[in-house]
């Protein structure tokens, strides 16, 4: 998943840090694309907000 994808389903960088238990600066150091496994973990959360459903994505 492309980090600014991310962001935009968490509502922002600082959302999404919150969302997955990391610190801001540790979104910051990631690259375009965010680690697999936090891909993951943000696909389980956001599937529970239905927010994915709500954006219309199929999978993340």
């Amino acid at each position: 998943m492309k980090k600014a994808e991310a962001i935009e389903l968490a509502g922002s960088k600082a959302k999404l840090a919150r969302l997955l238990k990391v610190s801001k600066g540790a979104v910051s150091q990631w690259g375009e694309e965010i680690p697999e496994l936090r891909a993951l973990q943000l696909e389980k959360i956001l599937e529970q907000k239905n927010v994915v459903k709500q954006k219309g994505l199929t999978h993340v």
